[in-house]
Protein backbone atom coordinates (compact mmCIF):
# COMPACT_ATOMS: atom_id res chain seq x y z
CA UNK A 1 0.00 0.00 0.00
CA UNK A 2 1.37 3.41 -0.93
CA UNK A 3 1.85 6.11 2.03
CA UNK A 4 -0.36 8.73 2.23
CA UNK A 5 1.26 11.95 1.94
CA UNK A 6 -0.28 15.42 3.14
CA UNK A 7 1.53 18.41 1.37
CA UNK A 8 0.75 21.89 2.23
CA UNK A 9 1.47 24.36 0.05
CA UNK A 10 1.24 21.31 -1.84
CA UNK A 11 0.10 23.97 -5.79
CA UNK A 12 3.19 26.14 -5.19
CA UNK A 13 6.78 26.01 -6.69
CA UNK A 14 8.26 22.95 -4.44
CA UNK A 15 4.89 20.96 -3.67
CA UNK A 16 3.69 20.73 -7.01
CA UNK A 17 6.84 19.44 -8.41
CA UNK A 18 7.10 17.03 -4.95
CA UNK A 19 3.52 15.60 -6.31
CA UNK A 20 4.26 15.83 -9.98
CA UNK A 21 7.33 14.03 -9.38
CA UNK A 22 6.58 11.54 -6.67
CA UNK A 23 2.83 11.02 -8.02
CA UNK A 24 3.66 7.40 -8.48
CA UNK A 25 5.27 6.56 -5.34
CA UNK A 26 2.71 7.74 -3.38
CA UNK A 27 -1.09 8.71 -2.12
CA UNK A 28 -0.59 12.61 -2.32
CA UNK A 29 -3.18 15.36 -0.78
CA UNK A 30 -1.93 18.53 -1.65
CA UNK A 31 -3.52 21.68 0.48
CA UNK A 32 -3.01 25.15 -0.90
CA UNK A 33 -4.62 28.40 -0.53
CA UNK A 34 -4.01 29.70 -3.88
CA UNK A 35 -1.80 32.84 -2.57
CA UNK A 36 1.58 31.70 -4.27
CA UNK A 37 0.04 28.66 -5.83
CA UNK A 38 -1.86 27.15 -9.22
CA UNK A 39 -3.51 24.28 -9.45
CA UNK A 40 -2.26 24.01 -12.67
CA UNK A 41 0.67 23.76 -11.58
CA UNK A 42 -0.33 20.01 -10.18
CA UNK A 43 -0.93 16.81 -12.92
CA UNK A 44 -4.55 14.92 -12.09
CA UNK A 45 -2.51 12.04 -9.46
CA UNK A 46 -2.78 14.40 -6.86
CA UNK A 47 -6.03 15.25 -4.96
CA UNK A 48 -6.24 18.79 -4.40
CA UNK A 49 -7.97 20.34 -1.68
CA UNK A 50 -8.21 24.25 -1.41
CA UNK A 51 -7.39 25.57 2.06
CA UNK A 52 -4.92 27.40 4.57
CA UNK A 53 -3.44 25.28 6.77
CA UNK A 54 -3.57 27.85 9.66
CA UNK A 55 -7.39 26.34 9.82
CA UNK A 56 -8.29 23.11 11.49
CA UNK A 57 -11.20 22.95 9.42
CA UNK A 58 -9.10 23.08 6.11
CA UNK A 59 -6.65 20.69 7.33
CA UNK A 60 -9.04 18.33 8.08
CA UNK A 61 -10.93 18.77 4.82
CA UNK A 62 -7.90 16.40 3.94
CA UNK A 63 -8.59 13.34 5.41
CA UNK A 64 -8.04 12.11 9.23
CA UNK A 65 -4.49 9.68 8.43
CA UNK A 66 -1.62 10.66 6.67
CA UNK A 67 1.87 8.71 7.01
CA UNK A 68 3.84 12.02 7.00
CA UNK A 69 3.19 15.69 6.25
CA UNK A 70 5.38 17.85 4.05
CA UNK A 71 5.35 21.20 5.34
CA UNK A 72 5.67 24.22 2.72
CA UNK A 73 2.71 26.80 3.03
CA UNK A 74 3.43 29.62 5.39
CA UNK A 75 4.92 33.21 4.45
CA UNK A 76 7.92 32.15 2.49
CA UNK A 77 10.04 35.68 1.74
CA UNK A 78 11.39 38.36 3.02
CA UNK A 79 9.51 41.02 1.26
CA UNK A 80 6.58 39.70 2.37
CA UNK A 81 7.03 40.69 5.95
CA UNK A 82 7.37 44.51 4.47
CA UNK A 83 4.59 47.26 5.21
CA UNK A 84 1.01 46.29 6.12
CA UNK A 85 1.93 42.84 5.93
CA UNK A 86 3.97 42.24 9.16
CA UNK A 87 1.24 40.95 11.51
CA UNK A 88 -0.26 38.93 9.16
CA UNK A 89 3.23 37.40 7.94
CA UNK A 90 3.98 36.47 11.02
CA UNK A 91 0.93 34.84 11.95
CA UNK A 92 0.64 32.80 9.25
CA UNK A 93 3.97 31.47 9.65
CA UNK A 94 3.88 30.65 12.99
CA UNK A 95 0.00 29.50 13.08
CA UNK A 96 0.19 27.40 9.90
CA UNK A 97 3.38 25.62 11.64
CA UNK A 98 1.66 25.09 15.05
CA UNK A 99 -1.53 23.74 13.40
CA UNK A 100 0.13 21.09 11.23
CA UNK A 101 2.15 19.64 13.80
CA UNK A 102 -1.48 19.21 15.91
CA UNK A 103 -2.97 17.53 12.91
CA UNK A 104 0.19 15.30 12.39
CA UNK A 105 -0.09 13.72 15.95
CA UNK A 106 -3.99 14.05 15.43
CA UNK A 107 -3.81 11.51 12.03
CA UNK A 108 -1.22 9.27 13.05
CA UNK A 109 1.78 10.99 11.11
CA UNK A 110 5.34 9.47 11.64
CA UNK A 111 7.27 12.44 9.97
CA UNK A 112 6.64 15.71 9.44
CA UNK A 113 9.31 17.31 7.09
CA UNK A 114 9.25 21.53 6.76
CA UNK A 115 10.53 24.10 4.88
CA UNK A 116 13.41 26.37 7.02
CA UNK A 117 15.69 28.61 5.11
CA UNK A 118 19.37 29.21 4.70
CA UNK A 119 18.50 32.95 5.53
CA UNK A 120 18.72 32.55 8.97
CA UNK A 121 22.54 31.94 8.08
CA UNK A 122 22.92 35.49 7.22
CA UNK A 123 26.69 36.20 6.29
CA UNK A 124 28.07 33.60 8.57
CA UNK A 125 31.46 32.23 7.27
CA UNK A 126 31.33 30.32 4.30
CA UNK A 127 30.93 27.12 4.02
CA UNK A 128 27.68 27.20 5.97
CA UNK A 129 27.39 24.55 8.88
CA UNK A 130 23.97 23.24 10.56
CA UNK A 131 26.41 23.21 13.61
CA UNK A 132 27.14 27.19 13.52
CA UNK A 133 25.20 29.75 15.70
CA UNK A 134 22.95 32.17 13.97
CA UNK A 135 21.49 35.17 14.81
CA UNK A 136 18.46 35.83 11.96
CA UNK A 137 19.15 38.73 10.24
CA UNK A 138 15.62 39.44 9.13
CA UNK A 139 11.61 38.32 10.07
CA UNK A 140 11.61 35.60 7.36
CA UNK A 141 14.28 33.60 9.23
CA UNK A 142 13.32 34.70 12.46
CA UNK A 143 9.86 32.69 11.71
CA UNK A 144 12.26 29.98 10.65
CA UNK A 145 14.30 29.72 13.23
CA UNK A 146 11.15 29.74 14.95
CA UNK A 147 10.03 26.34 13.45
CA UNK A 148 13.68 24.53 14.49
CA UNK A 149 13.05 25.71 18.15
CA UNK A 150 9.23 24.45 18.08
CA UNK A 151 10.09 21.49 16.90
CA UNK A 152 12.65 20.52 18.95
CA UNK A 153 9.94 21.34 22.04
CA UNK A 154 7.53 19.43 20.77
CA UNK A 155 9.49 16.11 20.10
CA UNK A 156 10.05 16.35 23.45
CA UNK A 157 6.45 15.91 24.66
CA UNK A 158 5.58 14.01 21.95
CA UNK A 159 8.41 11.72 20.81
CA UNK A 160 6.52 9.48 18.18
CA UNK A 161 6.80 12.59 15.54
CA UNK A 162 9.97 13.29 13.90
CA UNK A 163 10.22 16.71 12.96
CA UNK A 164 12.84 17.41 10.15
CA UNK A 165 13.66 20.52 8.96
CA UNK A 166 15.58 21.56 5.95
CA UNK A 167 17.59 24.54 5.54
CA UNK A 168 17.15 25.37 2.12
CA UNK A 169 19.42 27.33 -0.20
CA UNK A 170 18.65 29.32 -3.24
CA UNK A 171 15.58 26.91 -4.92
CA UNK A 172 15.47 27.18 -8.61
CA UNK A 173 12.90 25.03 -11.39
CA UNK A 174 9.50 24.79 -13.38
CA UNK A 175 6.09 25.93 -11.88
CA UNK A 176 7.64 29.13 -10.31
CA UNK A 177 5.37 31.58 -12.05
CA UNK A 178 2.49 31.84 -9.51
CA UNK A 179 5.24 33.02 -7.35
CA UNK A 180 5.77 36.50 -9.43
CA UNK A 181 8.05 38.97 -7.71
CA UNK A 182 8.89 36.14 -5.38
CA UNK A 183 10.38 33.73 -7.59
CA UNK A 184 14.38 32.26 -7.69
CA UNK A 185 16.76 34.95 -9.36
CA UNK A 186 16.80 32.07 -12.14
CA UNK A 187 13.39 32.73 -12.99
CA UNK A 188 13.39 36.39 -12.72
CA UNK A 189 16.16 36.83 -15.54
CA UNK A 190 14.84 34.07 -17.79
CA UNK A 191 11.31 36.10 -17.50
CA UNK A 192 13.38 39.03 -18.18
CA UNK A 193 15.39 38.60 -21.36
CA UNK A 194 12.46 36.50 -22.71
CA UNK A 195 10.58 40.00 -22.92
CA UNK A 196 13.75 41.45 -24.51
CA UNK A 197 14.17 43.13 -20.84
CA UNK A 198 17.23 44.01 -19.57
CA UNK A 199 17.48 42.67 -15.85
CA UNK A 200 18.42 44.66 -12.74
CA UNK A 201 21.22 43.51 -10.63
CA UNK A 202 22.19 44.64 -7.56
CA UNK A 203 25.26 46.55 -6.62
CA UNK A 204 27.82 45.03 -9.00
CA UNK A 205 26.41 41.20 -9.55
CA UNK A 206 29.74 39.30 -7.36
CA UNK A 207 27.07 38.02 -4.48
CA UNK A 208 26.99 34.63 -4.70
CA UNK A 209 23.95 31.83 -3.61
CA UNK A 210 24.26 28.08 -3.57
CA UNK A 211 21.37 27.48 -6.45
CA UNK A 212 20.25 24.12 -6.46
CA UNK A 213 17.18 22.83 -8.69
CA UNK A 214 13.95 21.98 -7.09
CA UNK A 215 14.44 17.86 -8.08
CA UNK A 216 17.23 17.80 -6.38
CA UNK A 217 15.08 18.78 -2.87
CA UNK A 218 12.39 16.60 -3.68
CA UNK A 219 15.05 13.87 -4.02
CA UNK A 220 16.16 14.81 -0.05
CA UNK A 221 12.62 15.32 0.92
CA UNK A 222 11.75 11.56 -0.15
CA UNK A 223 15.10 10.33 1.58
CA UNK A 224 13.84 11.66 4.82
CA UNK A 225 10.59 9.96 4.62
CA UNK A 226 11.95 6.76 3.65
CA UNK A 227 14.37 6.48 6.13
CA UNK A 228 14.38 3.29 7.92
CA UNK A 229 14.90 4.40 11.44
CA UNK A 230 13.71 7.40 13.82
CA UNK A 231 15.20 10.82 13.15
CA UNK A 232 14.40 12.99 15.92
CA UNK A 233 14.49 16.96 14.89
CA UNK A 234 17.33 17.00 12.75
CA UNK A 235 17.29 20.45 10.72
CA UNK A 236 19.65 19.60 7.27
CA UNK A 237 21.42 22.24 4.78
CA UNK A 238 19.79 21.16 1.24
CA UNK A 239 21.80 22.51 -1.44
CA UNK A 240 24.87 21.61 -4.11
CA UNK A 241 27.84 22.88 -1.67
CA UNK A 242 28.49 24.83 -5.18
CA UNK A 243 28.24 28.48 -5.43
CA UNK A 244 27.81 30.96 -8.37
CA UNK A 245 27.66 34.50 -8.88
CA UNK A 246 24.51 36.53 -10.48
CA UNK A 247 27.02 37.55 -13.35
CA UNK A 248 27.73 34.00 -14.14
CA UNK A 249 24.01 32.61 -13.89
CA UNK A 250 22.96 36.23 -15.96
CA UNK A 251 26.09 35.00 -18.76
CA UNK A 252 24.48 31.28 -19.08
CA UNK A 253 20.93 32.32 -19.38
CA UNK A 254 22.26 34.98 -22.08
CA UNK A 255 24.16 32.26 -23.62
CA UNK A 256 21.07 29.78 -23.29
CA UNK A 257 18.60 32.15 -24.74
CA UNK A 258 20.97 33.53 -27.03
CA UNK A 259 20.72 37.15 -26.27
CA UNK A 260 22.49 40.13 -26.75
CA UNK A 261 20.89 42.04 -23.82
CA UNK A 262 23.04 43.24 -20.56
CA UNK A 263 22.06 43.47 -17.46
CA UNK A 264 21.29 47.04 -15.45
CA UNK A 265 23.11 47.58 -12.49
CA UNK A 266 21.86 49.76 -9.64
CA UNK A 267 22.66 50.21 -5.74
CA UNK A 268 21.39 47.25 -3.23
CA UNK A 269 18.37 49.09 -2.11
CA UNK A 270 17.69 45.72 0.46
CA UNK A 271 18.93 47.20 3.83
CA UNK A 272 17.83 44.17 6.24
CA UNK A 273 19.99 41.74 6.43
CA UNK A 274 21.36 41.87 2.85
CA UNK A 275 23.41 37.99 2.37
CA UNK A 276 26.45 38.35 0.34
CA UNK A 277 27.27 34.96 0.02
CA UNK A 278 25.67 31.50 0.31
CA UNK A 279 27.61 28.23 0.14
CA UNK A 280 26.55 25.12 1.93
CA UNK A 281 28.24 22.41 3.38
CA UNK A 282 25.66 19.43 2.98
CA UNK A 283 28.07 16.80 4.84
CA UNK A 284 25.45 16.21 7.39
CA UNK A 285 22.73 15.17 4.88
CA UNK A 286 24.72 13.17 2.37
CA UNK A 287 26.21 11.04 5.74
CA UNK A 288 22.54 10.61 7.41
CA UNK A 289 20.52 10.02 4.37
CA UNK A 290 22.61 9.02 1.88
CA UNK A 291 21.74 12.53 -0.24
CA UNK A 292 23.64 13.85 -3.46
CA UNK A 293 22.72 16.10 -5.72
CA UNK A 294 21.91 15.26 -9.21
CA UNK A 295 21.48 18.64 -11.57
CA UNK A 296 24.12 20.26 -13.06
CA UNK A 297 23.15 23.70 -13.18
CA UNK A 298 23.07 24.47 -16.76
CA UNK A 299 20.60 21.63 -17.58
CA UNK A 300 17.98 22.99 -14.78
CA UNK A 301 18.30 26.61 -16.25
CA UNK A 302 17.36 24.75 -19.50
CA UNK A 303 14.52 23.02 -18.01
CA UNK A 304 12.89 26.58 -17.21
CA UNK A 305 13.56 27.89 -20.68
CA UNK A 306 12.07 25.01 -22.47
CA UNK A 307 8.99 24.84 -19.91
CA UNK A 308 8.84 28.70 -20.41
CA UNK A 309 4.95 30.04 -20.54
CA UNK A 310 5.11 33.89 -19.48
CA UNK A 311 1.40 33.64 -20.00
CA UNK A 312 0.97 31.72 -16.56
CA UNK A 313 3.53 34.14 -14.45
CA UNK A 314 0.88 35.99 -11.66
CA UNK A 315 2.39 39.53 -11.91
CA UNK A 316 3.07 40.81 -15.27
CA UNK A 317 4.19 44.34 -14.82
CA UNK A 318 7.46 44.66 -15.99
CA UNK A 319 8.52 46.89 -12.86
CA UNK A 320 7.44 44.49 -10.46
CA UNK A 321 9.29 41.43 -11.80
CA UNK A 322 12.43 43.39 -12.09
CA UNK A 323 12.08 44.97 -8.57
CA UNK A 324 14.16 42.04 -6.63
CA UNK A 325 14.88 41.01 -3.51
CA UNK A 326 17.94 39.21 -4.15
Amino acid sequence: MKKRILVTGGAGFIGSNFCNLLSEHYDLTALDSLYLGDPANLTPATHFVKGDCTQPSDLAQCGDQFDAIVHLAGTSSAPMFNGDNFAWAYQNAISSFCQVLEFARRCGAQRVLYASTSSLYGNNPIPLLESQAVRPPNHYSVTKFCYELCAECYHRVYPQLDIIGFRFMSIYGPNEEAKGQYANMISQFVWDIARGLPPVIYGDGDQFRDFTNVRDIIQALQLSIEHPTPLGTPVFNIGRGQSTSFNDIFTVIQQQLQSDITPIYIPNPVKEGYVKGQHADISLISQTLGYAPTVELTDGIAQIIDTLDLGRIKETSSDLIRHQYQ
